[in-house]
Protein backbone atom coordinates (compact mmCIF):
# COMPACT_ATOMS: atom_id res chain seq x y z
CA UNK A 1 0.00 0.00 0.00
CA UNK A 2 1.34 3.29 -0.43
CA UNK A 3 2.00 6.00 2.06
CA UNK A 4 0.31 8.73 1.97
CA UNK A 5 0.94 10.12 5.65
CA UNK A 6 3.48 10.71 8.02
CA UNK A 7 4.04 11.50 11.15
CA UNK A 8 4.84 15.35 11.87
CA UNK A 9 8.51 14.48 13.37
CA UNK A 10 9.01 11.81 10.44
CA UNK A 11 11.31 14.11 8.98
CA UNK A 12 13.60 16.46 10.48
CA UNK A 13 13.47 20.73 9.44
CA UNK A 14 14.92 20.98 6.03
CA UNK A 15 15.71 17.46 5.01
CA UNK A 16 13.39 17.34 2.33
CA UNK A 17 13.75 19.88 -0.32
CA UNK A 18 12.76 20.52 -3.59
CA UNK A 19 14.91 17.82 -5.49
CA UNK A 20 13.23 15.23 -3.26
CA UNK A 21 9.78 15.82 -4.34
CA UNK A 22 8.39 14.87 -8.05
CA UNK A 23 6.92 17.43 -9.79
CA UNK A 24 3.32 17.69 -9.10
CA UNK A 25 3.08 15.03 -6.30
CA UNK A 26 1.75 17.24 -3.48
CA UNK A 27 -1.76 18.65 -3.97
CA UNK A 28 -4.28 21.16 -1.35
CA UNK A 29 -5.09 17.88 -0.18
CA UNK A 30 -2.32 16.47 1.08
CA UNK A 31 -0.94 19.27 3.23
CA UNK A 32 -2.70 19.59 6.41
CA UNK A 33 -5.79 22.33 6.93
CA UNK A 34 -4.78 22.77 2.96
CA UNK A 35 -2.35 25.95 3.76
CA UNK A 36 1.49 26.03 4.18
CA UNK A 37 2.62 28.18 7.10
CA UNK A 38 4.61 31.32 5.83
CA UNK A 39 7.30 30.45 8.11
CA UNK A 40 7.62 27.21 6.04
CA UNK A 41 7.84 28.87 3.05
CA UNK A 42 10.96 30.50 1.62
CA UNK A 43 10.73 34.53 1.57
CA UNK A 44 11.08 34.68 -2.31
CA UNK A 45 8.94 32.69 -4.10
CA UNK A 46 9.26 31.90 -8.42
CA UNK A 47 5.40 32.34 -9.79
CA UNK A 48 5.82 33.22 -12.71
CA UNK A 49 4.47 30.59 -14.43
CA UNK A 50 1.94 29.69 -11.94
CA UNK A 51 -1.60 30.91 -11.48
CA UNK A 52 -2.49 32.48 -7.93
CA UNK A 53 -5.71 33.14 -7.30
CA UNK A 54 -6.48 35.32 -4.01
CA UNK A 55 -9.68 35.37 -1.84
CA UNK A 56 -12.29 38.27 -3.10
CA UNK A 57 -11.72 40.29 0.27
CA UNK A 58 -7.94 38.94 0.08
CA UNK A 59 -6.70 42.57 -1.13
CA UNK A 60 -7.57 45.67 0.50
CA UNK A 61 -7.41 49.50 -0.50
CA UNK A 62 -4.64 49.49 2.58
CA UNK A 63 -2.56 47.09 1.15
CA UNK A 64 -1.73 49.64 -1.67
CA UNK A 65 1.06 52.05 -1.47
CA UNK A 66 -0.31 55.90 -3.93
CA UNK A 67 -2.07 55.27 -6.65
CA UNK A 68 -1.88 53.91 -9.85
CA UNK A 69 -0.91 56.00 -12.96
CA UNK A 70 -3.91 56.98 -16.03
CA UNK A 71 -0.50 55.64 -17.82
CA UNK A 72 -1.10 52.52 -16.65
CA UNK A 73 -4.67 51.79 -17.64
CA UNK A 74 -5.99 51.03 -20.80
CA UNK A 75 -8.27 54.08 -21.35
CA UNK A 76 -6.64 56.70 -20.06
CA UNK A 77 -8.68 59.79 -21.57
CA UNK A 78 -12.54 60.35 -21.37
CA UNK A 79 -14.72 62.28 -24.60
CA UNK A 80 -16.23 65.26 -23.54
CA UNK A 81 -18.92 66.95 -25.88
CA UNK A 82 -16.76 65.53 -28.50
CA UNK A 83 -13.20 66.84 -27.21
CA UNK A 84 -10.50 64.25 -25.40
CA UNK A 85 -9.93 64.90 -21.76
CA UNK A 86 -6.89 63.25 -19.80
CA UNK A 87 -7.67 61.88 -16.57
CA UNK A 88 -6.50 64.03 -13.81
CA UNK A 89 -7.44 66.83 -16.49
CA UNK A 90 -10.05 69.21 -16.29
CA UNK A 91 -12.69 70.41 -18.71
CA UNK A 92 -15.73 72.60 -18.20
CA UNK A 93 -19.61 71.48 -18.35
CA UNK A 94 -22.22 73.75 -18.37
CA UNK A 95 -25.89 73.87 -18.93
CA UNK A 96 -26.47 75.56 -22.79
CA UNK A 97 -29.37 77.40 -21.73
CA UNK A 98 -31.54 77.74 -18.50
CA UNK A 99 -34.83 77.91 -19.83
CA UNK A 100 -37.63 80.31 -18.48
CA UNK A 101 -41.52 79.98 -17.96
CA UNK A 102 -43.10 80.98 -21.31
CA UNK A 103 -43.37 84.74 -22.01
CA UNK A 104 -46.98 85.67 -22.87
CA UNK A 105 -47.08 89.01 -25.50
CA UNK A 106 -49.29 91.42 -25.09
CA UNK A 107 -47.29 94.40 -27.30
CA UNK A 108 -45.04 94.68 -24.23
CA UNK A 109 -41.12 93.95 -24.08
CA UNK A 110 -39.28 91.86 -21.78
CA UNK A 111 -34.79 92.00 -21.91
CA UNK A 112 -33.40 88.41 -22.04
CA UNK A 113 -30.40 87.20 -19.70
CA UNK A 114 -27.43 85.39 -20.95
CA UNK A 115 -27.67 81.84 -20.46
CA UNK A 116 -31.56 81.58 -20.37
CA UNK A 117 -34.18 80.05 -23.02
CA UNK A 118 -37.28 81.73 -23.86
CA UNK A 119 -40.75 80.13 -24.78
CA UNK A 120 -42.70 82.78 -26.21
CA UNK A 121 -46.17 82.79 -26.85
CA UNK A 122 -47.72 85.82 -29.41
CA UNK A 123 -50.82 84.20 -29.66
CA UNK A 124 -53.08 87.72 -28.78
CA UNK A 125 -50.76 89.96 -29.62
CA UNK A 126 -46.65 90.54 -30.96
CA UNK A 127 -43.70 90.62 -28.34
CA UNK A 128 -40.03 92.19 -28.16
CA UNK A 129 -37.20 90.77 -26.65
CA UNK A 130 -34.26 92.80 -26.04
CA UNK A 131 -30.74 91.19 -25.96
CA UNK A 132 -29.08 92.31 -22.81
CA UNK A 133 -27.52 95.70 -22.47
CA UNK A 134 -24.04 94.13 -21.78
CA UNK A 135 -22.32 90.94 -23.66
CA UNK A 136 -19.04 88.56 -23.64
CA UNK A 137 -17.89 86.21 -26.18
CA UNK A 138 -19.94 82.86 -25.53
CA UNK A 139 -22.76 84.16 -24.19
CA UNK A 140 -26.10 82.59 -25.53
CA UNK A 141 -29.69 83.48 -25.32
CA UNK A 142 -32.31 80.36 -26.81
CA UNK A 143 -35.59 81.21 -28.26
CA UNK A 144 -38.54 78.98 -29.27
CA UNK A 145 -41.96 79.76 -30.68
CA UNK A 146 -44.36 78.26 -28.00
CA UNK A 147 -47.52 78.81 -30.03
CA UNK A 148 -46.52 78.28 -33.53
CA UNK A 149 -47.60 82.18 -33.85
CA UNK A 150 -44.66 84.41 -35.37
CA UNK A 151 -46.28 84.36 -38.49
CA UNK A 152 -49.32 85.92 -37.13
CA UNK A 153 -47.96 88.36 -34.09
CA UNK A 154 -44.13 88.67 -34.96
CA UNK A 155 -41.50 88.76 -32.52
CA UNK A 156 -38.83 91.69 -32.44
CA UNK A 157 -35.25 90.62 -31.12
CA UNK A 158 -34.33 94.35 -30.21
CA UNK A 159 -30.51 94.91 -30.59
CA UNK A 160 -30.30 97.13 -27.53
CA UNK A 161 -27.05 98.83 -28.64
CA UNK A 162 -25.32 95.82 -30.34
CA UNK A 163 -25.12 94.47 -34.10
CA UNK A 164 -27.02 91.18 -35.02
CA UNK A 165 -25.40 89.36 -37.70
CA UNK A 166 -22.79 92.25 -37.88
CA UNK A 167 -25.99 94.63 -38.67
CA UNK A 168 -27.15 97.22 -36.64
CA UNK A 169 -30.78 96.57 -37.00
CA UNK A 170 -33.36 94.60 -34.55
CA UNK A 171 -34.50 91.23 -36.30
CA UNK A 172 -38.25 90.18 -37.00
CA UNK A 173 -39.11 87.13 -36.58
CA UNK A 174 -42.19 85.75 -38.72
CA UNK A 175 -42.04 82.13 -39.22
CA UNK A 176 -44.06 79.79 -36.98
CA UNK A 177 -42.49 77.12 -34.98
CA UNK A 178 -38.93 79.39 -35.09
CA UNK A 179 -36.22 78.18 -33.13
CA UNK A 180 -33.21 79.88 -32.88
CA UNK A 181 -29.88 80.20 -30.35
CA UNK A 182 -28.20 83.44 -30.45
CA UNK A 183 -24.48 83.46 -29.58
CA UNK A 184 -22.44 86.85 -28.83
CA UNK A 185 -18.85 86.98 -30.73
CA UNK A 186 -17.69 90.54 -30.61
CA UNK A 187 -18.59 94.05 -31.21
CA UNK A 188 -17.99 93.80 -34.92
CA UNK A 189 -20.75 90.87 -35.50
CA UNK A 190 -22.31 91.20 -32.12
CA UNK A 191 -24.70 88.55 -31.63
CA UNK A 192 -24.87 85.41 -34.67
CA UNK A 193 -27.26 83.04 -34.92
CA UNK A 194 -25.68 79.60 -34.48
CA UNK A 195 -28.80 77.56 -34.80
CA UNK A 196 -31.86 78.30 -36.55
CA UNK A 197 -34.80 76.10 -37.17
CA UNK A 198 -38.11 77.18 -39.25
CA UNK A 199 -36.19 80.91 -39.46
CA UNK A 200 -36.61 82.74 -43.14
CA UNK A 201 -35.64 85.69 -42.91
CA UNK A 202 -33.84 87.23 -39.51
CA UNK A 203 -33.05 90.27 -40.55
CA UNK A 204 -35.96 92.61 -39.77
CA UNK A 205 -36.60 95.54 -41.96
CA UNK A 206 -36.03 98.55 -40.18
CA UNK A 207 -37.15 102.15 -41.02
CA UNK A 208 -36.19 105.52 -40.15
CA UNK A 209 -37.44 106.36 -36.10
CA UNK A 210 -36.48 110.35 -35.59
CA UNK A 211 -38.48 113.11 -33.40
CA UNK A 212 -38.54 116.77 -33.84
CA UNK A 213 -40.80 119.67 -34.77
CA UNK A 214 -44.69 119.22 -35.54
CA UNK A 215 -45.04 115.15 -36.81
CA UNK A 216 -47.44 114.08 -39.01
CA UNK A 217 -47.94 111.07 -41.01
CA UNK A 218 -49.16 110.39 -45.05
CA UNK A 219 -49.68 106.85 -45.87
CA UNK A 220 -46.57 105.33 -45.01
CA UNK A 221 -44.43 108.21 -44.46
CA UNK A 222 -43.55 110.65 -41.17
CA UNK A 223 -43.30 114.50 -41.97
CA UNK A 224 -41.12 116.54 -39.57
CA UNK A 225 -42.62 120.34 -39.96
CA UNK A 226 -40.51 123.07 -38.66
CA UNK A 227 -41.53 126.23 -38.03
CA UNK A 228 -38.99 127.36 -35.89
CA UNK A 229 -35.28 126.53 -34.56
CA UNK A 230 -35.16 123.01 -33.32
CA UNK A 231 -33.74 119.27 -33.66
CA UNK A 232 -34.38 116.28 -35.96
CA UNK A 233 -32.74 113.02 -33.86
CA UNK A 234 -32.79 110.00 -35.24
CA UNK A 235 -32.85 106.94 -33.04
CA UNK A 236 -32.75 104.61 -35.95
CA UNK A 237 -31.79 104.46 -39.16
CA UNK A 238 -33.15 102.11 -42.14
CA UNK A 239 -31.78 98.98 -42.76
CA UNK A 240 -33.02 95.93 -45.26
CA UNK A 241 -36.10 96.99 -47.35
CA UNK A 242 -36.00 100.59 -44.93
CA UNK A 243 -34.40 103.50 -46.28
CA UNK A 244 -31.82 105.57 -44.59
CA UNK A 245 -32.72 108.84 -46.83
CA UNK A 246 -35.07 111.31 -45.81
CA UNK A 247 -36.55 114.32 -48.20
CA UNK A 248 -36.49 117.89 -47.28
CA UNK A 249 -37.44 121.52 -47.95
CA UNK A 250 -35.89 124.15 -46.74
CA UNK A 251 -37.17 127.85 -47.23
CA UNK A 252 -35.18 131.26 -45.79
CA UNK A 253 -36.81 133.93 -44.55
CA UNK A 254 -38.03 136.16 -47.23
CA UNK A 255 -36.34 139.63 -47.29
CA UNK A 256 -38.16 142.73 -46.61
CA UNK A 257 -39.41 145.84 -49.06
CA UNK A 258 -37.08 148.91 -49.45
CA UNK A 259 -38.09 152.18 -47.57
CA UNK A 260 -38.48 155.92 -48.58
CA UNK A 261 -41.03 157.24 -51.57
CA UNK A 262 -41.18 154.57 -53.85
CA UNK A 263 -39.48 150.59 -52.74
CA UNK A 264 -39.16 147.75 -54.65
CA UNK A 265 -40.79 144.33 -53.13
CA UNK A 266 -38.59 142.14 -51.17
CA UNK A 267 -37.31 138.77 -52.63
CA UNK A 268 -38.30 135.40 -51.73
CA UNK A 269 -36.00 133.25 -49.18
CA UNK A 270 -34.08 130.43 -51.10
CA UNK A 271 -36.19 127.28 -52.05
CA UNK A 272 -34.40 123.82 -51.95
CA UNK A 273 -36.03 120.56 -51.73
CA UNK A 274 -35.39 116.94 -52.93
CA UNK A 275 -37.86 114.11 -53.82
CA UNK A 276 -37.93 110.23 -54.94
CA UNK A 277 -36.25 109.12 -51.81
CA UNK A 278 -39.41 109.15 -49.35
CA UNK A 279 -42.07 107.43 -51.64
CA UNK A 280 -44.02 109.20 -54.23
CA UNK A 281 -45.58 113.04 -54.27
CA UNK A 282 -45.47 115.95 -56.18
CA UNK A 283 -42.29 117.76 -55.93
CA UNK A 284 -41.52 121.52 -57.07
CA UNK A 285 -40.06 121.65 -60.04
CA UNK A 286 -37.17 123.15 -58.25
CA UNK A 287 -36.45 119.38 -56.79
CA UNK A 288 -33.34 117.34 -56.64
CA UNK A 289 -33.25 113.61 -56.39
CA UNK A 290 -30.11 113.45 -54.08
CA UNK A 291 -31.52 113.65 -50.63
CA UNK A 292 -30.04 113.13 -47.12
CA UNK A 293 -28.70 110.00 -45.44
CA UNK A 294 -29.27 110.31 -42.12
CA UNK A 295 -27.63 108.17 -39.07
CA UNK A 296 -28.75 107.57 -35.63
CA UNK A 297 -27.25 111.17 -34.39
CA UNK A 298 -29.23 114.84 -33.77
CA UNK A 299 -29.26 117.14 -36.55
CA UNK A 300 -30.12 121.31 -35.31
CA UNK A 301 -32.67 122.65 -37.49
CA UNK A 302 -32.74 126.50 -38.08
CA UNK A 303 -35.29 128.07 -39.51
CA UNK A 304 -34.75 131.62 -41.13
CA UNK A 305 -36.62 134.63 -40.15
CA UNK A 306 -38.40 137.06 -42.47
CA UNK A 307 -36.27 140.56 -43.10
CA UNK A 308 -37.59 143.47 -40.52
CA UNK A 309 -39.36 146.67 -41.40
CA UNK A 310 -36.03 148.94 -41.27
CA UNK A 311 -35.70 152.82 -41.22
CA UNK A 312 -32.94 152.48 -43.19
CA UNK A 313 -33.31 153.05 -47.45
CA UNK A 314 -32.83 149.45 -47.88
CA UNK A 315 -34.77 146.24 -47.02
CA UNK A 316 -33.61 143.83 -45.15
CA UNK A 317 -32.47 140.45 -46.27
CA UNK A 318 -33.93 137.42 -44.48
CA UNK A 319 -31.83 134.80 -42.64
CA UNK A 320 -30.58 131.57 -43.37
CA UNK A 321 -32.49 128.33 -43.14
CA UNK A 322 -30.51 125.02 -42.58
CA UNK A 323 -30.64 121.38 -42.32
CA UNK A 324 -27.94 119.03 -42.39
CA UNK A 325 -25.59 119.98 -45.32
CA UNK A 326 -28.38 121.95 -46.65
CA UNK A 327 -28.47 125.79 -46.44
CA UNK A 328 -30.85 127.59 -48.32
CA UNK A 329 -30.56 131.88 -48.24
CA UNK A 330 -32.24 134.58 -47.32
CA UNK A 331 -34.25 136.54 -49.75
CA UNK A 332 -32.89 140.07 -50.72
CA UNK A 333 -34.22 143.38 -49.31
CA UNK A 334 -35.80 145.77 -51.47
CA UNK A 335 -34.49 148.84 -53.02
CA UNK A 336 -35.41 152.21 -51.94
CA UNK A 337 -36.55 155.16 -54.81
CA UNK A 338 -34.45 157.79 -53.44
CA UNK A 339 -31.44 159.26 -55.57
CA UNK A 340 -28.71 158.28 -55.21
CA UNK A 341 -29.35 155.40 -53.29
CA UNK A 342 -28.14 151.61 -52.50
CA UNK A 343 -29.23 148.70 -54.69
CA UNK A 344 -31.41 146.03 -54.00
CA UNK A 345 -30.02 143.11 -52.48
CA UNK A 346 -29.04 139.73 -53.63
CA UNK A 347 -30.23 136.53 -52.28
CA UNK A 348 -32.04 133.16 -52.07
CA UNK A 349 -33.97 135.41 -54.46
CA UNK A 350 -33.23 138.77 -55.49
CA UNK A 351 -35.00 142.47 -54.11
CA UNK A 352 -36.43 144.74 -56.65
CA UNK A 353 -35.04 147.90 -57.74
CA UNK A 354 -36.91 151.14 -58.36
CA UNK A 355 -36.23 154.20 -61.05
CA UNK A 356 -33.11 154.74 -60.20
CA UNK A 357 -31.46 151.74 -58.28
CA UNK A 358 -30.66 148.18 -59.49
CA UNK A 359 -32.57 144.87 -58.42
CA UNK A 360 -30.66 142.11 -56.63
CA UNK A 361 -29.33 138.96 -58.10
CA UNK A 362 -30.95 135.50 -56.94
CA UNK A 363 -29.48 131.96 -56.32
CA UNK A 364 -27.36 133.87 -54.75
CA UNK A 365 -24.45 132.24 -53.05
CA UNK A 366 -25.39 129.87 -56.22
CA UNK A 367 -26.35 125.95 -55.76
CA UNK A 368 -27.87 123.85 -58.13
CA UNK A 369 -30.85 123.12 -59.11
CA UNK A 370 -30.94 127.60 -57.84
CA UNK A 371 -32.90 128.45 -55.15
CA UNK A 372 -34.20 131.43 -56.29
CA UNK A 373 -34.79 133.95 -59.57
CA UNK A 374 -33.70 138.41 -59.58
CA UNK A 375 -35.87 140.40 -58.55
CA UNK A 376 -36.57 143.13 -61.43
CA UNK A 377 -36.05 146.87 -61.43
CA UNK A 378 -38.51 149.74 -62.21
CA UNK A 379 -39.08 152.39 -65.19
CA UNK A 380 -36.74 155.44 -65.61
CA UNK A 381 -38.04 158.82 -64.41
CA UNK A 382 -40.35 160.83 -65.11
CA UNK A 383 -42.11 156.88 -64.05
CA UNK A 384 -42.82 156.78 -60.24
CA UNK A 385 -42.84 152.35 -60.40
CA UNK A 386 -40.76 149.71 -58.91
CA UNK A 387 -39.79 146.49 -59.82
CA UNK A 388 -41.23 142.81 -58.17
CA UNK A 389 -38.75 141.36 -55.76
CA UNK A 390 -37.86 137.53 -57.16
CA UNK A 391 -39.45 134.30 -56.29
CA UNK A 392 -38.47 130.55 -56.62
CA UNK A 393 -40.20 129.78 -59.46
CA UNK A 394 -40.09 132.98 -61.41
CA UNK A 395 -38.36 136.12 -61.42
CA UNK A 396 -39.95 139.36 -59.93
CA UNK A 397 -42.39 141.31 -62.83
CA UNK A 398 -40.53 144.54 -64.12
CA UNK A 399 -43.04 148.11 -63.94
CA UNK A 400 -45.10 148.69 -66.65
CA UNK A 401 -45.67 152.49 -68.31
CA UNK A 402 -48.71 154.36 -65.94
CA UNK A 403 -46.82 154.47 -62.93
CA UNK A 404 -47.84 150.53 -62.45
CA UNK A 405 -45.28 148.56 -60.68
CA UNK A 406 -44.06 145.13 -61.40
CA UNK A 407 -45.66 141.69 -59.11
CA UNK A 408 -43.46 139.88 -57.15
CA UNK A 409 -42.02 136.48 -58.93
CA UNK A 410 -44.25 133.31 -58.19
CA UNK A 411 -43.28 131.01 -55.70
CA UNK A 412 -43.32 127.29 -56.67
CA UNK A 413 -45.40 124.30 -55.27
CA UNK A 414 -44.58 121.25 -53.33
CA UNK A 415 -46.89 118.18 -51.47
CA UNK A 416 -44.07 117.92 -49.70
CA UNK A 417 -46.13 117.25 -46.71
CA UNK A 418 -49.26 115.78 -48.03
CA UNK A 419 -51.55 118.99 -49.78
CA UNK A 420 -50.17 120.86 -52.18
CA UNK A 421 -48.73 124.29 -50.95
CA UNK A 422 -47.28 127.20 -52.64
CA UNK A 423 -43.95 129.16 -50.78
CA UNK A 424 -41.59 131.35 -51.50
CA UNK A 425 -43.26 134.22 -53.50
CA UNK A 426 -42.00 137.84 -54.14
CA UNK A 427 -43.03 141.06 -52.70
CA UNK A 428 -44.70 143.61 -55.12
CA UNK A 429 -43.21 146.50 -55.61
CA UNK A 430 -44.66 150.08 -54.08
CA UNK A 431 -45.21 153.13 -56.49
CA UNK A 432 -45.37 156.76 -56.00
CA UNK A 433 -48.96 158.05 -56.95
CA UNK A 434 -49.02 161.55 -57.46
CA UNK A 435 -52.46 162.93 -58.75
CA UNK A 436 -52.35 161.32 -62.18
CA UNK A 437 -52.33 157.43 -59.76
CA UNK A 438 -50.38 154.75 -59.52
CA UNK A 439 -50.51 150.73 -59.45
CA UNK A 440 -48.36 149.11 -56.70
CA UNK A 441 -47.73 145.54 -57.81
CA UNK A 442 -49.46 142.70 -56.11
CA UNK A 443 -47.43 139.72 -54.12
CA UNK A 444 -46.05 136.96 -56.05
CA UNK A 445 -48.48 133.26 -55.09
CA UNK A 446 -46.53 131.72 -52.19
CA UNK A 447 -46.67 134.40 -49.59
CA UNK A 448 -45.53 137.73 -51.04
CA UNK A 449 -46.51 140.72 -49.72
CA UNK A 450 -48.56 143.56 -51.99
CA UNK A 451 -46.93 146.91 -52.61
CA UNK A 452 -47.84 149.63 -50.84
CA UNK A 453 -49.18 152.63 -52.87
CA UNK A 454 -49.02 155.67 -49.81
CA UNK A 455 -52.32 155.18 -48.74
CA UNK A 456 -52.54 151.41 -48.06
CA UNK A 457 -49.56 150.03 -46.52
CA UNK A 458 -47.87 146.96 -48.33
CA UNK A 459 -48.33 143.41 -47.16
CA UNK A 460 -45.68 141.11 -45.09
CA UNK A 461 -44.06 138.24 -46.76
CA UNK A 462 -46.18 135.16 -45.94
CA UNK A 463 -45.11 133.49 -42.49
CA UNK A 464 -43.54 129.95 -42.78
CA UNK A 465 -43.90 130.41 -46.45
CA UNK A 466 -40.28 132.34 -46.92
CA UNK A 467 -42.46 135.27 -49.26
CA UNK A 468 -40.83 138.48 -49.96
CA UNK A 469 -42.55 142.03 -48.05
CA UNK A 470 -44.61 144.32 -50.56
CA UNK A 471 -42.03 147.32 -50.95
CA UNK A 472 -43.63 150.91 -49.89
CA UNK A 473 -45.46 153.70 -51.54
CA UNK A 474 -46.63 157.14 -51.16
CA UNK A 475 -48.42 160.15 -52.65
CA UNK A 476 -47.68 163.97 -52.58
CA UNK A 477 -49.38 163.97 -49.21
CA UNK A 478 -49.26 160.89 -47.80
CA UNK A 479 -45.81 159.17 -47.29
CA UNK A 480 -45.08 155.85 -45.98
CA UNK A 481 -41.63 155.10 -45.20
CA UNK A 482 -41.54 151.69 -43.95
CA UNK A 483 -41.62 148.94 -46.49
CA UNK A 484 -43.18 145.39 -45.17
CA UNK A 485 -41.49 142.42 -43.65
CA UNK A 486 -40.64 139.37 -45.02
CA UNK A 487 -42.21 136.03 -43.98
CA UNK A 488 -40.12 133.49 -41.88
CA UNK A 489 -39.11 130.82 -43.42
CA UNK A 490 -39.78 126.48 -43.21
CA UNK A 491 -38.13 123.01 -43.18
CA UNK A 492 -40.18 120.09 -43.82
CA UNK A 493 -38.51 116.78 -43.57
CA UNK A 494 -40.07 113.30 -45.27
CA UNK A 495 -39.04 109.38 -44.78
CA UNK A 496 -40.67 105.85 -44.89
CA UNK A 497 -41.46 104.57 -41.79
CA UNK A 498 -43.48 101.67 -42.43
Amino acid sequence: MALTKLPKNAFGTGSVDDTKIEDGTIQNVEISSGTIPADKLNSTQDLSSKTVTLPNTSVTNDMLSGSIASAKLSNSTITINGNSVSLGGSATVGIEVNWQSVITGAGSSSTAVAGNGYFIDTTSNTHTLNLPVSATLGDQIAIKDYAGTFANNNLTIGRNGHNIQGVANDSLISTNRASLLLVYVDSTKGWIYAEESNVADLEATAFISATGGTVTTSGDYKIHTFTGDGCFVVSQTGGGAGPSVVDYMVVAGGGSGGNGGMKGGGGAGGYRESSGNSGPYTASPLATPTGITVSATTYPVTVGGGGAISPSPQGVQGSNSIFSTITSAGGGGGANGCNPAPPAASGGSGGAGTFSTASGSGNTPPVSPPQGNPGTPGLAYPQYSSGGGGGAGAAGSPASPGNVSGPGGAGTTSSINGSPVTRAGGGGGGVYAPPVGGTPGSGGPGGGGNGANGTVKGGDGGANAGGGGGGSGSTPTVIQFNGSSGGKGIVIIRYKFQ
